[in-house]
């Protein structure tokens, strides 16, 4: 499905979708700024009433109330992701959302995990975002 976000209003048809899809992890994929990190703070302002989402560029992993998991690995990659146990982490009942996880995407096909990928485009002063199933 692919949705046309003019405003921070129209998140909410991504967000919908986000919640009708059976996948449970979510791979955020854009450019930087193209408003990964905005997409999951109004999920999470959404789901449990929290204003106070941060993207965990450093830290690589934060987690919300309501069993959201949010992963960013911008900086320490998919080599950091692994040898600390984060992929374990997605097996925990929860909404998991990981920005930058392109590279992530062939390691969780052979484990087995289903996931929902999440395409951020910037076209002029609106977003392009599509949701994809896999």
């Amino acid at each position: 499905m692919k949705f046309e976000i003019k405003s921070i209003k129209d998140l909410k048809k991504v967000i919908n979708c986000i919640k009708k899809s059976s996948k449970k992890i979510i791979i955020l994929s854009g450019t930087l700024g193209s408003g990964k990190t905005t997409l999951v703070k109004e999920f999470v302002k959404e789901e449990i009433k929290k204003d106070e989402v941060t993207s965990p560029t450093f830290a690589i992993q934060n987690i919300y109330e309501g069993n959201i998991y949010h992963y960013d690995l911008f900086n320490k990659g998919i080599e950091d992701f692994l040898s600390l146990g984060m992929l374990e982490e997605l097996d925990k009942d929860g909404y998991h959302f990981i920005e930058w996880g392109e590279e992530l995407e062939d390691i969780l096909k052979r484990y087995g995990f289903e996931y929902l990928k999440i395409i951020i485009k910037l076209e002029g002063d609106k977003r392009i975002i599509e949701c994809q199933n896999f």
